[in-house]
């Protein structure tokens, strides 16, 4: 089973997920060979960091820059780079390395 599929249950299940990720994308905000935390919300943003699918590529952690009013996220890296548009969130990081990162879980 894959680290996505194995991400995907996990937070479905309203669990938390942690993850290793490499590349360069989105510094400063997450360095190569990052810890990140990922946690299932109902309510993503602009700016929020997540775990996607775009054009059946998995994308570990880049961000929402633009929200369609059809429901669809834009997923961009931290340079400026648009993956595309898609529908498919499973989480948003709110760790990385064990520290917090991003905006509160609402309750």
């Amino acid at each position: 089973m894959t680290k996505h599929k194995i991400a995907c249950e996990t937070l479905a299940k309203g669990k938390k997920f942690t993850m290793t990720v490499r590349g360069n994308s989105m510094l400063p905000l997450i360095k190569s060979g990052s810890n990140l935390t990922f946690s299932k919300t109902d309510d993503y943003e602009v700016g929020d960091v997540v775990l996607s699918k775009v054009k059946g590529r998995w994308i570990d952690a880049h961000k929402i820059t633009k929200i369609g009013a059809d429901g669809r996220y834009m997923i961009s890296n931290n340079r400026g780079w648009d993956n595309g548009w898609t529908k498919q969130v499973f989480g948003r990081v709110v760790a990385v390395n064990g520290n917090q990162f991003g905006r509160k879980i609402k309750d």
